[in-house]
Formats: structure tokens, C-alpha cells, sequence
């Protein structure tokens, strides 16, 4: 391949220049990850999800599966779904309280019912299951409906979600049991503690995965949980039940009965507060597992002041 010359500048220069605009690019990097371990903004959050599930599709090498029913969305309302039936029975189940879903069809529940019904159609072999209307509760309260829509299609398909809905619930046994070996490898008193009452993560870990913590949680805690996600992908599941039991696994030990333990990570965990969830969202594990080994957030404005001296 041929060098062009550049009038005026050496060799030694264009290297120069070339490691500083990678420096600055790295820098660019770091301080996006940062962004995500402060917080997104809220009225930015369902722009940037949907340039990160951009980006996400830019960096696959091997294309994902994708639906095999290729019709648009607006296409897929105008259908009837088999699903009809228990997707309006969790309408009211989903975020009751909140003023957007609280209305009986209301606009919250019908956008709802929309995305909910359409990916029943598009998805036959999963249709509808508990869970969903959770994840697309909380993709309607950063984005519109189609969009959202579009979101929930990229979080099953291209991020995979999708193989734990599957009717024989296979994926989703793997997944308890990879819960429980990285508790034995991580937190092994905790391990032991919960063994000993026969206490495994299908007791109280479902509803985190199938909801991505949303039926549960404060959602703002959800919110933070689904700007990693878009971010690092569906490992952040595991990263951030290990770091709700292990940021609190003191409070965990304090209980010896499987109803009392069961009843606390399941009750009482979640309604700890919004600075305790905090502290979790933000353990280096969950938030900062993106940056190079050397750099953390908190040494970002040195690394900025190099960079510009």
C-alpha cells in the first residue's frame, strides 16, 4: 500500500499525532464508561440506549439471528394474538402503581399491550411471557412505543435474552445454576450459609433475570441496571445479583431460617433504599468492569490533564 506524503510534516510527526488522537479516543472511551457509573441522565436515557444498541450491532463480527417473521411493527398491531388473554391479565400487574400504567387502559397500558401483543406475533416460539411486560414497561418510560418495541426486539435477539423465555425454561435452570457457582467462588461463607437451608437462587433470583430486576427494585436502581446492560451486555445480570448479595450479605448472615432469609432478599433487600442500591450499581464489578486495568473513574481528570498538557 502506498504512503501519501503529507507537505510539511515528518514521519515522527504523523506518529505523534497519530498516538494522540488514539489517546484522545481512549479518553473518549473512559469518560463514556464514567458517564454510566455517575448515572445517565434521565432525559437522555432512551437516546443513548438506542445509539448504544447501534453501536452494539456495528461490533458483531457474526450477525445475530434475526426474527423470522420480518413484519413491521405497525403490520403486527393490526394482527390477532393467541396471547390475548394473559397479556392483559399482567397488564395490571406491571408497575401498578406507577401514574403512566395505573389508568385501566390508560395510555401506559395500551402502549404496553401493543409491544406486548407484537412481539407475540413476531416471536411465536417464546409469544408472551411473564417478565416481559416489565422490560417493556420500563423501555416505554424512556422511549415511544415503537421505539420501544424496537429496543425489546434487540435485547431478546441480539443480546440473547430471549433463549431464557424459551418454553422449556432450560437457559434459565443454566442460569441459576451459574448464579450459585459464582456465590461459591466469590462469597463462599455466603454460599455455605444459604446451602446449609437449602436455600438455591431459583427461590429468589427468578424474578431478577426475567424482569432484569424491575419487578422488584426501585427503578431507578432498574434504570441503572439497563444503562449497563445496553453497555456491557447480559453478563451485568450476573454481576449485579452478585453485588446485591455480596454488598449485603452482612445482613444476610444475620438470618439462620429458610423463610426469614428467602423473605428478606426477596422483600426487604429491595427496600433498602435508593443509596443503598446505589452503593451496589456502582461496586467496580458492575460498573467499571469496561475499563482498563489500570484506570478507574476516580482517576479520569488526571488522566484528562496529561492528556492536554
Amino acid at each position: 500500500m502506498a504512503v501519501v506524503d503529507t507537505p510539511g510534516l515528518d514521519r515522527s510527526s504523523i506518529d505523534i499525532m497519530f498516538l494522540t488522537c488514539l489517546a484522545h479516543l481512549s479518553l473518549i472511551f473512559v469518560s463514556f464508561v464514567c458517564l454510566f457509573h455517575s448515572g445517565v441522565p434521565r432525559q437522555h436515557r432512551g437516546e443513548i440506549w438506542k445509539f448504544l444498541s447501534e453501536q452494539y450491532l456495528l461490533q458483531q463480527t457474526v450477525p445475530s439471528r434475526p426474527p423470522s417473521n420480518p413484519t413491521p411493527y405497525k403490520e403486527l398491531l393490526k394482527q390477532l394474538t393467541s396471547q390475548q388473554h394473559a397479556i392483559l391479565i399482567d397488564l395490571g400487574r406491571t408497575f401498578p402503581t406507577h401514574p403512566y400504567f395505573q389508568a385501566q387502559l390508560g395510555a401506559g397500558q395500551l402502549s404496553l399491550f401493543n409491544i406486548l401483543k407484537a412481539y407475540s406475533l413476531l416471536d411465536p416460539e417464546v409469544g408472551y411471557c411473564q417478565g416481559l411486560s416489565f422490560i417493556a414497561g420500563v423501555l416505554l418510560l424512556h422511549m415511544g412505543e415503537e421505539d420501544a418495541f424496537n429496543m425489546l426486539k434487540f435485547l431478546m435477539f441480539d443480546v440473547g435474552l430471549r433463549k431464557q423465555y424459551r418454553p422449556d425454561m432450560i437457559i434459565l435452570q443454566i442460569q441459576m445454576y451459574q448464579l450459585s457457582r459464582l456465590l461459591h467462588d466469590y462469597h463462599r461463607d455466603l454460599h455455605s450459609h444459604l446451602e446449609q437451608q437449602e436455600i438455591g437462587p431459583s427461590l429468589y433470583a427468578t424474578p431478577w433475570f426475567l424482569t432484569l430486576f424491575a419487578s422488584h427494585f426501585p427503578l431507578g436502581f432498574v434504570a441503572r441496571v439497563f444503562d449497563m446492560l445496553f453497555l456491557q451486555g447480559s453478563e451485568v445480570i450476573f454481576k449485579v445479583a452478585l453485588s446485591l448479595l455480596g454488598s449485603h450479605k452482612p445482613l444476610i448472615l444475620q438470618h439462620d431460617s429458610l423463610e426469614s432469609i428467602v423473605d428478606f432478599i426477596k422483600t426487604t433487600l429491595p427496600n433498602l433504599g435508593l443509596v443503598q442500591m446505589e452503593k451496589t450499581i456502582n461496586q467496580p464489578v458492575v460498573s467499571e468492569s469496561l475499563l482498563p486495568s489500570n484506570i478507574s473513574c476516580k482517576q479520569l481528570n488526571m488522566k484528562k490533564t496529561s492528556l492536554l498538557v
